[in-house]
């Protein structure tokens, strides 16, 4: 950011809390001199009206308010100079001055939240650290948009703690129910305005997916959350894979790399922890991947084709391809399956080869068919 950029946001950020500071104060010491004139008014119209308590307070509300019931008024000369003085001219005019030292608070506090630098003081809220330097709001709105589809999470607080949005949120993050506030997970004074100790998760995703300086800002922010405690509830977004090793100590709950045309992985991390980590296997072509298989089945069940590939240690059938190319997943274990094709989830290294699946499905045939003659006998 440019520094004099910089320099002109940090000064409007201290006029607003000064300004805002001086109107509480302010109101509150109208209305303090406002509460000892109503006490003065009072008791001069018991002293020199010769009112009770009840009428003198009575008649002084309705003379401030500008009611005027007309059923109780000051009569002595030194009563009605004293309401005039009193009420007529002091009174409605700390009144004027409250209304609007009040309108501009509340002006300025709209202000403040627009702009990030409300503190909302939430519990049991989802805190979002940094925002993607490449589509960061839509990004946002499918992430929250998932989230928000999930009972667990359907009205759960969620807040954003980035420097992006200095004039305030997209109208479709407001909708959905998100704040912002104008920080850094770097600085402690931020990290303590969003109320983190009370936060029940806490995502720190990658500034930029491309750029792996992004994992010393990841770093930095989890460092200071170990040393409060709370690195166990934070998962985080690992552009490097050889830094995986250094988040992890800080004791992460998860680390992912930064899937941006995904962000359902984060969901399934919130949601079933450990399951993130096999869709993001499922993102690359290391460790485990789905292998589509040119192999035709006929008068086997699902449970047949899956546990023929599981006895010879190939993989595990996850999908099969009818003959008109519909894929169907998850069938039932006992649906006798005509296909032309297999999806098999397999290990990178040593993927069995065409020829190892049909010898499988071949092998198990031939057992069960045993099998069977078998008990028939």
């Amino acid at each position: 950011m440019n520094p004099y950029k910089e320099k002109t946001n940090r000064l409007q950020r201290r006029a607003i809390y000064q300004t805002d500071w001086q109107l509480k104060k302010r109101i509150q010491r109208l209305f303090l001199i406002l509460l000892g004139l109503l006490l003065l008014h009072t008791g001069a119209m018991v002293i020199l009206e010769g009112m009770s308590f009840q009428q003198a307070f009575w008649l002084t509300l309705t003379t401030l308010t500008t009611v005027g019931y007309g059923d109780l008024s000051a009569t002595t000369a030194a009563g009605q100079i004293t309401t005039i003085a009193l009420m007529y001219i002091t009174g409605i005019t700390l009144v004027t001055l409250i209304i609007s030292d009040y309108i501009d608070y509340r002006f300025y506090r709209r202000e403040r939240i627009r702009t990030g630098r409300w503190r909302w003081n939430m519990i049991n809220h989802i805190l979002l650290i940094n925002s993607p330097k490449q589509g960061g709001t839509q990004y946002y709105i499918r992430l929250i948009q998932q989230l928000r589809a999930n009972d667990d999470y359907k009205t759960t607080p969620i807040q954003i703690l980035t420097t992006e949005f200095p004039n305030g949120l997209p109208s479709e993050l407001v909708e959905l129910g998100v704040t912002h506030f104008h920080g850094s997970g770097t600085n402690p004074h931020d990290l303590s305005a969003v109320n983190i100790h009370n936060a029940n998760h806490i995502i720190i995703l990658a500034k930029d997916a491309n750029d792996v300086s992004s994992d010393s800002n990841t770093f930095d922010t989890l460092h200071r959350l170990m040393e409060l405690n709370l690195s166990k509830r934070c998962i985080v977004e690992c552009v490097d894979d050889n830094n995986r090793g250094r988040l992890s100590k800080l004791g992460v709950q998860s680390i992912l790399r930064p899937v941006r045309s995904y962000p359902e992985i984060i969901i399934r991390a919130l949601i079933a922890p450990g399951t993130e980590k096999v869709l993001e296997d499922l993102f690359t072509h290391e460790n485990d991947h789905p292998h589509r298989y040119e192999v035709s089945t006929f008068d086997m069940t699902w449970s047949d084709i899956v546990c023929a590939l599981i006895q010879e240690n190939l993989g595990t059938a996850m999908a099969y391809i009818e003959a008109n190319g519909e894929v169907i997943c998850n069938p039932e274990a006992m649906d006798k399956i005509d296909s032309k094709a297999l999806i098999v989830l397999v290990k990178t290294e040593g993927a069995p080869s065409q020829q190892d699946v049909m010898s499988a499905l071949s092998h198990h045939k031939e057992r069960k068919k045993a099998w069977d003659e078998l008990k028939g006998k």
